[in-house]
């Protein structure tokens, strides 16, 4: 069964509540429709302010009560606020919205998850001929340091093993093994290294076991890579979806306490109805 059916009938078990911020938006509409037919999820309309959202706020942040009101007055924070209130599972944004507010909006009111230093984000990458990748961080970190991407990897590979089943990580790199040096390589080792997983890495080693041998590497036939700065990740995405025909599921976001999904601007309503179903899964 391809992985997107697969995690369609996860989200189905879950019944997740999901806000929807954005929900004026004739795309979001659309999809809003289809994922209350296929009973992937139950979406609930924004609220207006309650206690439990001011509480949330302040709880996370430790600002004063009436700053929190003020706050709520922004609708993706407020849907944040839901969420961390409990009064939805998981929040969908992003068609009407830059990145940098969905995640300001869930910093201020759902705060990282235990243990997590930095978000991040990650795409499951969906290729023509049945190959399923995730590909992470392609909308967040800029100019990740070392420990940025070791907290990336291990999302990623939480990310990978939770939607794939499996996760095989490469580190990647312009550089395989001791090939080359600089600044982004050294950067890539260290968080190799403090993770065990492969890298720093090509890609073409990383996918390729014949490639991977003539390098002097064991074979790592990875499905989650993670690219060393956000120019690498965001360039490589969009040129497997425009010259691969890969469908692109995301960004979402990765280290927060409750599920979070920065869609794409350009999302279409097939995309919103499955990154949501991927959002849920991860619920």
């Amino acid at each position: 069964m391809p992985v997107l059916d697969e995690i369609c009938d996860m989200a189905r078990t879950r019944r997740a509540r999901v806000v929807f911020p954005e929900m004026d938006a004739p795309r979001v509409a659309a999809a809003v429709d289809r994922l209350r037919a296929e009973a992937i999820c139950d979406p609930v309309p924004l609220s207006e302010p309650t206690e439990a959202q001011v509480g949330a706020i302040v709880a996370q942040r430790g600002m004063k009560p009436g700053l929190a009101r003020r706050m709520l007055g922004k609708p993706l924070i407020r849907a944040a606020a839901m969420v961390a209130a409990g009064e939805a599972d998981a929040m969908v944004a992003g068609v009407d919205s830059p990145t940098r507010r969905v995640i300001e909006a869930a910093s201020l009111s759902i705060g990282l998850a235990p243990g997590v230093e930095a978000p991040s984000s990650f795409f499951l990458m969906l290729f023509p001929d049945g190959r399923e990748m995730i590909f992470a961080d392609c909308a967040v970190n800029v100019d990740p340091d070392a420990a940025t991407l070791t907290a990336i990897a291990r999302a990623s590979a939480a990310t990978g093993q939770a939607l794939l089943g499996s996760a095989r990580v490469a580190m990647l790199s312009f550089s395989t093994g001791t090939s080359g040096a600089g600044d982004s390589v050294e950067r890539v080792r260290a968080a190799a290294d403090a993770t065990g997983f492969a890298g720093p890495i090509q890609a073409d080693a990383a996918l390729n076991a014949a490639i991977a041998r003539t390098k002097g590497i064991e074979a790592v036939d990875a499905n989650v890579l993670v690219f060393p700065s956000l120019d690498a990740g965001n360039i490589a995405y969009k040129l497997c979806r425009e010259l691969a025909g890969a469908q692109a599921l995301g960004p979402i976001l990765q280290g927060f306490r409750r599920p979070v999904c920065d869609l794409s601007r350009g999302a279409t309503v097939d995309d919103i109805v499955a990154a949501t179903a991927v959002t849920v899964a991860l619920n």
